[in-house]
């Protein structure tokens, strides 16, 4: 089988490019890398410090309604962060920022902190379970 070496984008079919561009750059510190408008849409490319890649698509021919998870497409996505104290952490932004968002749920997979963009697209924030050291 031909090989992959990672995910090179995702792009978000947004109402308002600017609104959600704006939106990901203060709450999660993405930067825009480029924009490029035609008759049918306007697109804006952003990119994390961690390397993620998110274009926000506005199509112009066409209004979207806010996301609904129950048809068919992406159900969410999640961020991975770097322990539970970063994911605490992110709980305090999310809340200082005025963002509706859940509790953080802990599982035996990891712990998991989701809210959600403007176009109510389930944006989730993953901490990886600690690993056990076996002190106790």
């Amino acid at each position: 089988m031909p090989g992959l070496t990672g995910l090179a984008h995702i792009t978000l079919s947004v109402r308002d490019r600017d609104t959600s561009v704006d939106f990901y750059r203060t709450v999660l510190g993405f930067r825009e890398v480029s924009h490029r408008d035609d008759s049918r849409w306007r697109r804006t490319t952003c990119v994390h410090p961690c390397g993620v890649v998110l274009c926000f698509t506005q199509h112009t021919d066409h209004f979207n309604a806010l996301f609904d998870h129950r048809h068919a497409g992406v159900d969410h996505v999640a961020f991975e962060v770097g322990g539970l104290g970063e994911l605490e952490t992110w709980e305090e932004r999310l809340t200082d920022l005025d963002i509706d968002h859940s509790p953080i749920v802990h599982a035996d997979s990891g712990s998991v902190l989701s809210f959600f963009d403007p176009d109510g697209f389930q944006l989730e924030l993953f901490s990886a379970p600690e690993p056990d050291t076996g002190e106790d």
